[in-house]
This record gives C-alpha cells, structure tokens and sequence, in this order.
C-alpha cells in the first residue's frame, strides 16, 4: 500500500475514532502519537518517497498529525471535564465551614471608644505616626531639658527637620491635637484614636507600641465640669449604667488643673479584689484643662477659649472590661484566645 493510502487510511480511523474515558484516550495516544505510534512510523517511510512526491506527502503527513492532536487534546478536556467533580458526592450533607475571621479586640474596643464620643458630637483626627519635636513635645509644654520628658521613653529616629529638631515615634496621640489646633479655629471636639510607641520593657502590663485614644474640646467658657461630665457618660455607657467614677489630682505639663480617672472596678463591684488592689477603684486614664502655653504655641488666645484634654490606652480599658491580665496575649495571635471575642 503506497503511503498517500496508508495516510487516508488512518485519517479516518482517527475522524472515527471516539474515546469515551481515560483508557481510551491513553490508549488512542499510544497508537497514534507516541514514539512508536503509527504517525512516527509515517514520517519515518517519508524518507523513502522521491523528491518529486514528497512535498505532497510531507504537507498530508503534516495534517494528519495536526489532525490527531486537536482530536487527542479535545477529547481530553471532554473527558477530564466529566470528572472534575468527583463522583459519588452526596449533595445533601451540609457544606462545611470557613471561619473568615473577625475584627481584632482591640480594633473592637476602638471603635466601641469612637462610636461613643461620635454620638456625642467629636469628629476622629487622625496624623502620622513619626512625630517631630515640636509636636509632640514643645507644643505640649514640654520643651527640651523638660524634666516631664524623662517620663516618656522615646523612640528617636536618625533624622532631624530644618530647625535641627529630632524625629521620633509619637509616645503619644496628642501632637494630633496640636496639628488640629494649627490648622482648624475653635470651637473643637475632636478624639484622635493611633498607635503610640514607648522604649519600655515589655511586662505583663506594659509594651513598645499599644493604642492610644485622646480627646480635645476648645470652646469658649468650657470648665472642668464639662470634662467630668463627658468622661462619667462615656465610662458608663462603656462600662455599664452602675460604673462611678472618681478624679484624683494629678500633673500632666500640657493641663492645668489635671487629674486621674478612675471606675469603680466592675469585677468586684467597689468591695475590693486582686484585681483593683483591694481598693476598690480601677485607673483608666488621665485628663485635665489644657494649659495657656500649650494654646499660645498653636495661636489660640488663652483669654478667649479654654478647654479640656483627656487620653486612655485602648488595651488598658480592654483588658479591664474582659478580665485580660496580661498585655502580651493581645498580641500573641493565639486563635484560642482572640475567638473569645
């Protein structure tokens, strides 16, 4: 048989050729595609035909090869098709569950804090997180060799601004206040919610970075009764209706007159236990009228608007409200213990 024949012979074996499963298509591989396939032999034959025939025989030998691989890899994805779901698949069982998470607790205690004050009538400021000197110290009253700043443990990065002034990572939101002041005229009611960072070691009690919440009123004739006012209506609203509350004399350098504030511990109801000391009392936060010199650093006449500051650590007030002792869990991506909120 000459081979144009043997050519027209196999192209209808594999026109007619219909693979119903894996088998059939491996084995239609093998008879026809493979290294020793009958294609292969084909070609081999081809060096035998005379010059004159070849190309005549070359271009049909072509399309058959062509023609068994669109057959070979179009029957494969019919077949691999068919089985792509697996079969024996009992539809009614019920799917399983994917656990896609849910908000942080302290991304839960944030917005808790902020939703409260919004109710309230503040607006949430925002600013960076790497500070300079002057917004996070001078400003605040706390200018340098301010025996005040020994009280912070400040992250100073290897960068000065144009006057020479250091920057740092904020150790506090309050620079947020300072940047609203400069920008924007009273009256105010702001909270400026942010990470703040300390060079402290890490404890049970205490970290580097941790969340930070302040608020800020300027207003004409605002006292300190507005202060303790707004603070006893969040710590209720946040802690429950039969929260007290109580403010101890305290010293900030940016307020004056200012204060501790502190909740009657909710675990013991104000009888006394571990957890508030036996004193009955527990401390969130401190507070107080906000200075005149902090007022003339941003512009604003200390004669015509005063106003109050107040700030708490995020962690704090949730390790308080959910009975947490120990900070570092916060941040320990532990699933077991962040599924409990």
């Amino acid at each position: 048989m000459s081979l144009l024949l043997q050519i027209d012979e196999i192209e209808k074996e594999i026109s007619t050729s219909l693979p119903e499963n894996p088998d059939d298509l491996e084995n239609f591989r093998l008879k026809f595609l493979s290294r020793n396939g009958l294609l292969s032999q084909l070609f081999e034959e081809l060096k035998t035909v005379s010059k004159e025939e070849k190309p005549i025989v070359g271009k049909k030998l072509n399309n058959l090869k062509k023609l068994a691989e669109e057959k070979y890899n179009s029957t494969k994805d019919k077949i691999e098709g068919s089985f792509s779901v697996r079969p024996n698949v009992d539809y009614t069982l019920p799917g399983r569950f994917i656990d896609i998470g849910h908000e942080h607790i302290i991304s839960q205690t944030l917005e808790e804090f902020v939703r409260i004050f919004r109710e309230i009538g503040f607006k949430v400021t925002e600013g960076p997180e790497a500070e300079d000197e002057f917004h996070n110290f001078d400003a605040l009253n706390t200018p340098e060799h301010h025996p005040a700043r020994d009280m912070q443990d400040t992250f100073y990065l290897d960068v000065k601004d144009k006057s020479g002034k250091k920057y740092l990572l904020r150790t506090h939101t309050s620079p947020v206040q300072i940047r609203t002041m400069l920008s924007e005229k009273p009256p105010l009611r702001i909270v400026c919610p942010g990470k703040v960072f300390r060079n402290e070691a890490v404890t049970p009690k205490n970290y580097f970075m941790f969340h930070q919440v302040e608020g800020l009123c300027v207003d004409r004739d605002v006292t300190m009764s507005d202060l303790q006012s707004v603070l006893t209506y969040f710590l209720k609203k946040f802690y429950g209706r039969d929260t007290k509350t109580r403010f101890i004399p305290s010293y900030f350098p940016f307020t004056e007159p200012s204060a501790q504030v502190d909740v009657s511990c909710f675990l013991c109801k104000g009888k006394g236990c571990k957890t508030c000391k036996n004193s009955g009392w527990l401390e969130i936060g401190g507070c107080g009228m906000v200075d005149p010199a902090v007022f003339e650093a941003v512009g604003y006449d200390p004669e015509i608007y005063t106003g109050y500051a107040f700030g708490m650590g995020i962690e704090r007030i949730a390790m308080m409200k959910y009975g947490i002792n120990d900070i570092r869990i916060l941040y320990n991506n532990d699933v077991r213990f962040l599924n409990q909120f």
